[in-house]
């Protein structure tokens, strides 16, 4: 599913659809996107939603359009700014990653520029570990980088801060309103004046610790590479460089000494083979070959769009939709074997894999795999 195929919204109805059909339960990126490109737009798809789910023997409300108008109230409040997949001005490189979010709300002035580096590291870092954070971030910006991190105590702080000049995106776990950890408040303002502010979740939510693996995914979706200063083997940092490499960009990392545990996880990544990084330069040579900071795509090229509207495409998308439920069981079985053994042409298998979940009869796991709900 290619998501650079999502068209700009055709007036600002369709463009507060499409945070509506984001909102709504079990519509994830993915899902939003097979909706978007079956029906044309978020509009169509919420009229149809209901129907789409009963055939599959479920149940489904769209989003109540009171707790959308909480959300756009407090948006406005905030000054915040709505960005849906489809505007001209949503991210270039978070738009070419694997389930780009449908929506963000932003703050701030900064426009997002390809030449960006995610900077990411210890929280408890070492002065060391703070002072590298520091330089290196000072440094890609003085080499026109945009520096993107996370807002988090220790490494993500110096890179911030070191960064205001030059430019600055924090991405959130909560809200764009939500300032955490609170000791940043000041820091969080100066990034509102000068930089930008970037969330996936409603204005006014308060961060949780399921928000922060999203949250990496998006400091690594919009960079196009992630350099780590000090992790430990369990960390955040480490899932936002492993979420790099699946997205095809690079990884960086800073060797540390291996009698601290804060550098366990960096020194790791040295050892897997991502790039080694002991001044600004490292990041610069490695970047600059890659076609003018042109970021790989995420997947290979597709056909044309198939008609995914034609008549007879209900009734095949329910005949599938029964075979996929008879072939999901308890045990977790990948997206690819279940579209070859349905026998059906692979948007047709996907539109009915994606029925079946937002209906609630099956389940999405990680890497591709459905098991029943």
């Amino acid at each position: 599913m290619r998501f650079d195929r999502i068209v700009a919204a055709a007036d600002e109805p369709e463009r507060i659809a499409r945070l509506r059909l984001a909102r709504t339960q079990r519509i994830g990126p993915v899902n939003f996107a097979h909706l978007m490109q079956r029906f044309g737009s978020a509009t169509r798809a919420l009229e149809e939603l209901p129907h789409v789910v009963k055939r599959s023997g479920g149940s489904l409300t769209p989003y109540p359009l009171a707790r959308l108008d909480e959300e756009l109230a407090r948006a406005e409040a905030a000054g915040a700014r709505l960005l849906v997949l489809g505007d001209a001005d949503y991210p270039a490189l978070l738009k070419q990653i694997d389930a780009a979010p449908p929506v963000l709300w932003t703050l701030g002035p900064l426009k997002p520029r390809k030449k960006a580096i995610g900077i990411v590291g210890a929280r408890n870092a070492s002065a060391a570990g703070q002072k590298i954070a520091r330089t290196l971030a000072h440094e890609l910006g003085e080499a026109g980088f945009h520096v993107i991190s996370g807002l988090a105590r220790g490494v993500d702080t110096r890179a911030h801060e070191a960064s205001l000049k030059s430019g600055t995106v924090a991405v959130l776990g909560g809200g764009v309103d939500d300032i955490y950890p609170p000791e940043n408040l000041a820091l969080y303002e100066q990034i509102r004046t000068h930089g930008l502010l970037v969330s996936e979740s409603p204005v006014g939510h308060r961060a949780t610790a399921s928000d922060f693996p999203r949250r990496n995914r998006l400091i690594s979706g919009l960079s196009l590479g992630t350099l780590v200063v000090e992790a430990e083997l369990r960390s955040g940092s480490l899932i936002t460089a492993r979420l790099a490499a699946e997205q095809n960009r690079e990884v960086f990392a800073v060797p540390g000494s291996p009698l601290d545990p804060r550098c366990r996880g960096a020194n790791d990544l040295l050892r897997q083979g991502a790039n080694l990084c002991e001044s600004a330069e490292d990041v610069i040579r490695v970047l600059e070959g890659q076609m003018g900071f042109s970021a790989p795509e995420a997947a290979g090229p597709e056909g044309p769009a198939p008609d995914m509207t034609a008549p007879q495409s209900g009734n095949d998308i329910a005949r599938v939709s029964r075979t996929l439920l008879e072939l999901v069981g308890e045990t977790p079985v990948h997206r690819d074997d279940l579209l070859r053994l349905c026998g059906a042409q692979t948007w047709i298998g996907l539109a009915a894999l994606s029925e079946l979940e937002i209906a609630g009869r099956i389940s999405a796991g990680e890497s591709g795999f459905y098991n029943r709900s």
